[in-house]
C-alpha cells in the first residue's frame, strides 16, 4: 500500500494533497511505499552506571571570555552542553559568538561566509584568530568527523544550523528534516565528545525558531540575542538551561568594532537631569542585576470610536491591565485619550516591578505635570491599586539610593493613589 509524506514536516497522507496540512508548502508530498513489518530482535541489555555527589568545589565550566555572556549561560558552558543561539538577521549574533573565541583551541563553520569574509569581520573586531580551525563544509557528517581528529578542540560554532546537511535526507538544507536530523547528530556527539557546541539559529518571520520551534526541546540552552535596529543596545536572554538559571541577561552596546559590554545600571538611561512630561524612571531586577530605564508615555485626544494603544518594548495586555487600574484608582478619563507607551532604548521589560513606572509616565502625561527629578519608579501594582515591592523592589531601591537616584519606597507608597507625591506642582 502507497501513502504520501510531505518533505518539508513529514505530514502524512493516504492520498496527495496539493497543499500540506503541516506546514502549508505545496506539492511537497511524496508517494512512499509501505515498509515491510519490523522483525523483532532480541536487545542486549543497558548497562547502568551508579551516580556520584559532584565535587561542587571544582568548577567543570568553560568560560566564554565575556562576563555578560557568561552570566546568561550560569558561568561558561559545560563539557558537551549545546547551545543555540537565536535572533534576527543583523542583530549580531556572529559577531558575538566570533568576539567570545578568546581562550583555547576552537572550530568555527561557517556555510554562510568564506574564510576571507571572516577573517575581515575578525580584524574589524579586533579579535584574536591565530587559534582558530575554520571550516566552510556544508555536511554535517563530514565536519563531525573532521572535529573528531581535532584532538585539542574544546569549543565548536556552527554557524547556521539552517546551512547544513546530512545526505541521509532528501530534503534541501533548512528544512525540518535535515535541521531535526544535523541536531540529532551534533547533539550525541557533543555529549561522547564532551566538546561544547555553539549553535546559531535563524528566526523565522514568525519569530520561531527553524519554524515551529523544532529544536528548542532538544537542545541545553536557547539564547535569543534581543534589540532595536535603531537602538545600539543588545540583550542577551535565556528562554531554556539545563545547567543554569533563565533569569539572567546579558547587557550590550553594539559599536564600530563589536559588541561592547554594559556593567552600569544606568547605562540605559539617556538623560536624568532633564524633567519632561510622560517621563518615568523605573527600577527593575533581571535576575539579580538591578537596571534602571526611562518609560515615556503619551496621551492625546482621540478622533476615534476606540482610542487608540500601542505599546512598544512593554507588553501590549500588560499595558491594558494598567490602564484600567489607572482609569478606576485615579480617577483619569482615558477613554477620551489615544494612549502610547515607549522604552528608551529599544529595550523590552519583562519584569512587574516597572508597573508603578508605566502609571507614573501616563499620569504625568494626563495631567501634563513632571515627575520630580531624578525619581525611581520601583513596585508591582495589583489590581486592587496596592504597590508590592517584595525582595527584588527592596534590591532595587538600595541599588538605586547607591547611585544617587530618589526611589520611591515602601513607607511612603503603599498604592497608587500616592503617586501625586511625586508629581512636580509646576
Amino acid at each position: 500500500m502507497a501513502y504520501f509524506i510531505c518533505t518539508s514536516c513529514n505530514y502524512g497522507a493516504a492520498s496527495f494533497i496539493g497543499k500540506c496540512p503541516g506546514c502549508g508548502e505545496w506539492n511537497t508530498l511524496k508517494q512512499k511505499k509501505e515498509e515491510a513489518t519490523i522483525s523483532k530482535r532480541k536487545a542486549s541489555p543497558t548497562q547502568f552506571s551508579s551516580m556520584k555527589k559532584i565535587d561542587k568545589s571544582k568548577s567543570n565550566r568553560q568560560s566564554m571570555g565575556m562576563f555578560e555572556f557568561d552570566r546568561v549561560l550560569g558561568g561558561g558552558v559545560t563539557p558537551g552542553e549545546v547551545v543555540l543561539l537565536s535572533g534576527e538577521p543583523g542583530i549580531g549574533k556572529s559577531t558575538l559568538l566570533l568576539q567570545i573565541i578568546k581562550n583555547g583551541t576552537a572550530i568555527y563553520v561557517s556555510g554562510e561566509e568564506s574564510l576571507d569574509q571572516v577573517q575581515h569581520r575578525a580584524e574589524r573586531l579586533h579579535a584574536e584568530i591565530n587559534h582558530i580551525l575554520f571550516s566552510d563544509e556544508s555536511n554535517i557528517d563530514q565536519i563531525l568527523s573532521g572535529i573528531e581528529q581535532q584532538k585539542k578542540a574544546q569549543l565548536v560554532i556552527l554557524d547556521s544550523i539552517q546551512t547544513l546537511y546530512t545526505e541521509d535526507v532528501e530534503t534541501p538544507p533548512g528544512s525540518i528534516n535535515q535541521i531535526k536530523e544535523v541536531m540529532n547528530r551534533v547533539i550525541p556527539f557533543a555529549k561522547k565528545s564532551g566538546i561544547p557546541f555553539l549553535v546559531i539559529g535563524h528566526v523565522t518571520k514568525d519569530g520561531d525558531l527553524a519554524g515551529p520551534k523544532t529544536l528548542e526541546h532538544m537542545v541545553d540552552c536557547v539564547l535569543s540575542l534581543e534589540g532595536d535596529a535603531s537602538s545600539p543596545f543588545r540583550i542577551l536572554r535565556s528562554s531554556k538551561n539545563r545547567f543554569g538559571s533563565i533569569d539572567e541577561i546579558g547587557v550590550f552596546e553594539m559599536k564600530e568594532d563589536g559588541l561592547h559590554e554594559v556593567n552600569s545600571a544606568t547605562a540605559l538611561l539617556q538623560e536624568t537631569s532633564k524633567k519632561e512630561v510622560g517621563k518615568a524612571i523605573v527600577g527593575i531586577c533581571e535576575g539579580n542585576r538591578p537596571m534602571f530605564l526611562e518609560v515615556q508615555a503619551l496621551a492625546v485626544p482621540t478622533t476615534l470610536s476606540i482610542p487608540r494603544r500601542v505599546a512598544k518594548g512593554i507588553d501590549f495586555n500588560r499595558v491594558q491591565l494598567l490602564i484600567a487600574i489607572a482609569k478606576k484608582y485615579l480617577n483619569l478619563k482615558l477613554d477620551s485619550y489615544d494612549i502610547y507607551f515607549n522604552v528608551v532604548g529599544g529595550i523590552r521589560i519583562t519584569s512587574p516591578l516597572a508597573d508603578v513606572g508605566i502609571i507614573a509616565a501616563l499620569y504625568s502625561s494626563v495631567l501634563s505635570k513632571t515627575v520630580k527629578l531624578n525619581t525611581v519608579c520601583i513596585g508591582e501594582v495589583g489590581l486592587l491599586g496596592e504597590i508590592r515591592f517584595g525582595f527584588l523592589g527592596k534590591k532595587t531601591v538600595t541599588e538605586a539610593k547607591r547611585l544617587g537616584l530618589h526611589p520611591i519606597e515602601q513607607s511612603g507608597f503603599s498604592s497608587i493613589h500616592d503617586l501625586k507625591n511625586i508629581i512636580a506642582s509646576s
